[in-house]
């Protein structure tokens, strides 16, 4: 897992390093550096703030040894974590019965499957789960949540094609109420992230599903277009936190930096496998010192 991004800033801190003499050739490594950055999907405006950070802190003469350098990257990087609004959903579950997780994400990110996935960890944690397949535009996209059911032995609730997703919510959380679910996981379309009727779509069921969080799924093998749906969603409905999926295969690195910076919300799993159990906590300190790692 982000193998590139670790080896760009390996070569940043190897020339950086012997340059720091020259002023000029430090500051030309670093926009270097930043133009590297966004090779790997690391969003414009954020290789372009990491690159400021940087020039600031060589001008103001904070940066004389390489220990000092790979500080200060690790220190820009993970300032980029701290302040945001941390969820866990357990305590979440434990405090809001029922717990109404609405997930959002265009088609083919895997949304489904973490539903599923995220389904299974909160069984594990011994809660009630109940998966709701709102998504009645799409052709197989209940029979999706069905084959994760039947393989997970979690319930789904679904309704007919065609029919209005949220009075299919409705029913589901009325239906899951009476039978002592205490925890609501919501699939919804994701067929266009520009259409207009989508975005009404959404709209309605975050108003009768009033969730306690809205989750963003994004497959990180998509590089800056998933940076462009995370702001499409976000100014539709609102995101609370982000899921990246397929990250075991991902060796580019940039997007939960990205993401993180474009909409100030934690990155809250990462998906790392096929397995239902492969959906692990996505952890700040651990991404930044695995992409600075062996560079003191």
């Amino acid at each position: 897992m982000f193998k590139k991004l670790r080896e760009v800033f390996s070569r940043f801190i190897e020339t950086a390093s012997s340059l720091l003499s020259s002023r000029e050739k430090l500051l030309e490594s670093i926009e270097e550096l930043k133009l590297n950055l966004v090779a790997n999907d690391v969003a414009y405006e954020v290789a372009e703030n990491i690159a400021s950070e940087l020039t600031m802190r060589v001008e103001e003469g904070s940066i004389k040894s390489r220990e000092e350098l790979v500080k200060a990257l690790r220190e820009i990087l993970l300032s980029y974590f701290t302040g945001l609004n941390s969820i866990d959903l357990l305590s979440l579950a434990n405090s809001r019965k029922p717990l109404k997780l609405v997930f959002l994400g265009v088609n083919g990110v895997g949304k489904t499957t973490t539903i599923a996935k995220v389904a299974v960890y909160m069984r594990e944690n011994g809660l009630k789960p109940l998966m709701v397949a709102a998504d009645t535009f799409r052709a197989g996209a209940q029979e999706q949540l069905k084959i994760h059911s039947e393989r997970t032995g979690i319930p789904v609730f679904t309704g007919k094609y065609g029919s209005d997703p949220a009075a299919l919510v409705y029913d589901a959380i009325q239906y899951g109420l009476n039978r002592g679910f205490n925890v609501f996981l919501i699939d919804t379309a994701g067929r266009m992230h520009v259409d207009v009727d989508l975005v009404n779509e959404l709209k309605k069921i975050v108003r009768v599903a009033k969730p306690d969080v809205k989750i963003l799924v994004v497959d990180a093998l998509t590089g800056n277009d998933a940076l462009e749906q995370a702001r499409f969603f976000n100014e539709a409905v609102g995101v609370d936190c982000v899921v990246v999926t397929k990250v075991d295969a991902y060796e580019e690195g940039g997007v939960p930096l990205s993401l993180v910076y474009i909409l100030k919300k934690p990155v809250l799993f990462i998906g790392v496998g096929q397995d239902y159990k492969d959906l692990k906590p996505f952890n700040p300190i651990e991404y930044v010192e695995r992409i600075l790692t062996g560079l003191q």
